[in-house]
């Protein structure tokens, strides 16, 4: 049996070879194992996004739970990552598990675990269950079996969009939005988001809200090269004031402006920080993941807030937010969380606050960028995947470690970080970064500059270094 390892978030593997009914069985053993050990009267939320047989996985999960004692609250339909952390934490759930293998290419599904406070597992939790997998079950898939445990009473079928949906609508001023008139759209990526704004915002522009678990072969991350259609749409209708897409489990935001121009999540957070403090506000300490920009901190210092730099992985930044008062974590990859909410990345959630902003200031989101830079500056942020085999990978990682990299092209370095990954820092602004992906096999780079041409040219001289 192949040993099974949580990366970055979750488990994921490659459906029909690693990713079979056999071991998701395996996992949940584990999963039910650990619950028997750690709480008295153990119960789990399970949903499952729109991969394939995602309802089989998830009905697997179940039965091995329930046929444990462990009581189970089961979504019906396919919904997304955030929307079982809210009901873990409704439900008052020990933990949360998500079929999903959330922004991966179609050929995946995953295996993810959520904490009863609604946010990642800590790392030292999903260490413990990985230790108790076993190398088999016997386990053989049968749905009658699940609809045995669900007529016994100890599968319980739950509305997690529905309740999700309430929760919007206590905590948005979402008659604002509506009598601002903002010519809005959204990208679901065919993900488990896209019934939601189908159901809050009936009239505004929709593309790629239908089922399809393949995804038309494209991986659903709301990354720019990911969501040209979706650029096009906008450049070409001409009267849309915002854009907004989140990935298969609608965790992540990729988000437009009127132009058609992707607005990264390094902007992101930092007109959400100026948002929660200037106009509802907030205070508490803002906590970021090693990738991002060098302004959270400038923008930090403005506000006076405390500021926490994590390792990459959500999980890092869900652990301050459990445990101190914490206004937003935020990660490079479009996964961001704030107070007043559950500590979980939630893609929609995060849209819905850049739409109150613009709607409750009257401004563009062009403009509310031009604010953000009075205060920190301007800067660009890019990022390439480098697809590379494992033994040049490796190669670079050990240069990486032994710190042989002190210049790239015609960009001398100043100063080095490894907290997570390597970061090579050109001047106090300016920097770029390599990183093997903790989900899938590629090296990640990542180049903040002044311009957008400077971080492509950082990146192109990075990459014909590390190739060379």
């Amino acid at each position: 049996m192949s040993e099974i390892k949580f990366g970055t978030d979750g488990w994921r593997a490659i459906i029909a070879k690693e990713y079979t009914v056999e071991n998701v069985a395996r996992v949940a053993s584990a999963t039910a194992q650990w619950l028997k050990k750690n709480f008295p009267n153990p119960s789990a939320v399970i949903g499952h996004d729109c991969r394939f047989g995602g309802e089989m996985f998830a009905q697997t999960t179940a039965i091995i739970l329930a046929s444990r004692g462990v009581k189970v609250f089961i979504a019906k339909d396919f919904v997304s990552t955030p929307m079982v952390s809210l009901g873990v934490v409704e439900h008052k759930a020990s933990v949360g598990v998500v079929i999903t293998a959330s922004h991966n290419p179609p050929e995946y599904n995953g295996f993810k675990l959520k904490g009863h406070y609604g946010g990642p597992l800590l790392p030292e939790k999903i260490t413990e269950i990985e230790e108790l997998i076993p190398d088999s079950t016997g386990f053989v898939y049968d749905e009658d079996d699940f609809n045995s445990l669900v007529k016994a009473g100890s599968v319980i079928h739950v509305n997690l969009e529905d309740l999700y949906i309430k929760k919007i609508e206590e905590a948005f001023d979402l008659d604002a939005i509506h009598k601002a008139k903002l010519n809005l759209a959204y990208d679901a990526m065919y993900g488990a988001g896209q019934n939601v704004l189908k159901r809050l915002f009936p009239d505004m522009t929709f593309l790629h809200c239908e089922h399809n678990p393949g995804f038309k072969g494209q991986a659903p991350e709301p990354i720019h090269k990911n969501l040209l259609e979706f650029s096009e749409l906008i450049k070409k209708r001409g009267n849309i004031d915002c854009g907004l897409a989140t990935d298969g489990d609608a965790d992540r935001i990729g988000l437009y402006n009127s132009r058609g121009e992707f607005i990264d999540s390094h902007h992101l957070i930092l007109l959400l920080i100026k948002y929660l403090v200037e106009v509802k506000g907030f205070r508490g300490k803002v906590v970021t993941a090693f990738s991002t920009t060098v302004k959270i901190p400038k923008m930090c210092e403005h506000f006076g807030l405390p500021f926490q730099v994590t390792k990459i992985g959500f999980k890092y930044i869900s652990e301050y937010m459990i445990s101190e008062d914490v206004l937003l974590g935020g990660e490079e990859s479009g996964g961001i969380a704030i107070k007043g909410h559950i500590p979980e990345r939630d893609g929609i959630w995060m849209g819905l606050v850049i739409w109150e902003y613009m709607a409750k200031t009257g401004k563009s989101l062009d403009e509310l960028i031009a604010e953000v830079y009075e205060i920190v500056g301007s800067f660009a942020f890019h990022r390439v995947d480098l697809h590379l085999n494992e033994e040049v990978k490796l190669k670079i990682i050990k240069n990486c470690i032994n710190d042989s990299y002190k210049s790239f092209g015609q960009y001398d370095t100043v100063d080095r970080q490894t907290i997570d990954g390597y970061k090579y820092f050109l001047n106090s602004d300016e920097w770029l970064m390599i990183r093997p992906s903790g989900t899938e096999p590629v090296l990640r780079t990542y180049a903040e500059a002044q311009t957008k041409e400077k971080a492509e040219s950082i990146l192109e001289a990075c990459k014909k270094t590390l190739l060379a």
